[in-house]
C-alpha cells in the first residue's frame, strides 16, 4: 500500500559544486538550507538584509546589492528605544543610529561584492502578503512595503495581497538588473513550506498560490537561467503530515527539513560533490565527538586518523576550509 505521494524532481541543469559561490535570500527556510550548505563547506552568503518574506522586499534588497546602495540616518526610524530600517530585519537594529547604519552598509557592500562573483542565487519566497506603510508610521513613505514590522502598531500598516502579474513584473525588472551586473548568475526559486497561519488559513493558501503561479511563469520565461526546486510541494504534498511540523504546527521540523535537504542534494548537487559531502559530514561528526577519555591512546589514534583524512581531502580539494574541525580535534587532546 502507498501512504505517501512521492514525485520525481527534475535535475537542476546547472548542478552545484564546491567551487560555486551561493547567495541565498528570502524566508527563514532559506537559513535552514543555508546552514546545511555551510556545514558542508560550500561558499555561502545568506540574507544580507536578514529574513525577508515577500517578493517586493526581496527585489528591493537585490536592487540595493546591485547598486551598492548605502544609507544614512534619514533611512532609519527610532522606536522602542532602538533604531530600525523598514527594509531590514531587526537583527540590524541598534541602540545607536550609527551602529545600525554601519551594520547595514557593511552588509550591503559585502553582498554587492559577493553577488558580482556569485554563481547561483537561491530565492525563497514566503508570502505574497505585503504591509505598506501608512501616514501613521514613523519616517514613512506612503505605500512603501515594510520588510519587517519591528513590532510597530497595526495602524502603521495596510495589508495587501500582491497578484501574480505584480510579482512577475517586479522580478522581471530585478532579474534584468542582476543579469546585467552578473551575466553568469543562475537562479533557483523555492517557495517556503512554512505556513503563514497568522494571515489565516485561507489567506495563506491564496498567498502561496500567487507565489507558485508567479515563479512558474518566470521559469517559463527564462528556462536556461532559472530552476524551480519544489521544497513547498515536498512538505505539503509528499510528507503531508503534522508529525513533520514543529510544535507550532507552522514550521517544518528537523525530519522535514532533512528530507528536503536530501532531495535538494539529489536534484541540485553534482554527483561527485555529493560523495565529497559525505566525507565532509563524517569529518564534522568526528570533530564534534566528545571523547570519554581525551588523553587515552585510543583517542589519539582516532584524532590522527581524522587529521589524516582532512589532509588527504585538502590535497585534492585545497579550497575546502577545515580549520574549525582541526581545532576541535586537536583541542580534544589537551
Amino acid at each position: 500500500m502507498k501512504f505517501r505521494t512521492e514525485f520525481a524532481i527534475p535535475k537542476m541543469p546547472f548542478p552545484i559544486t564546491h567551487q560555486h559561490r551561493l547567495l541565498l535570500i528570502g524566508s527563514c527556510f532559506t537559513e535552514n538550507i543555508g546552514e546545511k550548505l555551510r556545514q558542508h563547506k560550500f561558499s555561502v552568503l545568506e540574507n544580507p538584509n536578514g529574513i525577508l518574506f515577500n517578493p517586493t522586499s526581496v527585489c528591493e534588497a537585490l536592487h540595493n546589492y546591485c547598486t551598492n546602495k548605502s544609507i544614512d540616518q534619514n533611512a532609519l526610524f527610532q522606536y522602542n528605544e532602538a533604531w530600525h530600517s523598514w527594509q531590514h530585519h531587526s537583527r540590524f537594529s541598534g541602540l545607536q543610529a550609527i551602529e545600525t547604519i554601519e551594520k547595514i552598509n557593511t552588509s550591503t557592500r559585502n553582498a554587492h561584492q559577493y553577488l558580482g562573483q556569485a554563481d547561483v542565487l537561491f530565492i525563497t519566497l514566503g508570502s505574497a502578503w505585503v504591509y505598506e506603510l501608512t501616514n501613521q508610521a514613523i519616517n514613512h513613505t506612503l505605500q512603501k512595503v515594510a520588510a519587517n514590522n519591528h513590532k510597530a502598531p497595526a495602524n502603521w500598516f495596510t495589508k495587501l495581497l500582491l497578484n501574480a502579474a505584480e510579482v512577475i513584473e517586479q522580478f522581471k525588472s530585478t532579474l534584468a538588473q542582476i543579469w546585467q551586473f552578473n551575466p553568469q548568475l543562475k537562479v533557483v526559486f523555492t517557495i517556503s513550506p512554512v505556513r503563514h497561519l497568522r494571515e489565516g488559513a485561507v489567506e495563506n493558501n491564496r498567498s502561496k498560490a500567487v507565489l507558485i503561479q508567479s515563479v512558474h511563469a518566470l521559469v517559463e520565461l527564462y528556462p536556461e537561467q532559472i530552476y524551480y526546486f519544489p521544497a513547498y510541494e515536498l512538505v505539503i504534498d509528499d510528507l503531508r503530515d503534522y508529525r513533520f511540523y514543529a510544535e507550532d504546527l507552522v514550521h517544518p521540523n528537523y525530519y522535514a527539513t532533512t528530507y528536503v535537504w536530501e532531495k535538494l542534494i539529489d536534484a541540485c548537487i553534482d554527483s561527485q560533490t555529493a560523495i565529497l559531502m559525505q566525507a565532509i559530514a563524517d569529518i564534522r561528526t568526528a570533530a564534534n565527538h566528545k571523547a570519554f577519555n581525551p588523553h587515552s591512546q585510543q583517542h589519539a589514534i582516532f584524532v590522527r586518523k581524522y587529521l589524516e583524512k582532512i589532509k588527504a581531502l585538502q590535497s585534492k580539494h585545497p579550497y575546502l576550509p577545515f580549520e574549525n574541525e582541526i581545532s576541535l580535534l586537536t583541542n580534544n587532546q589537551n
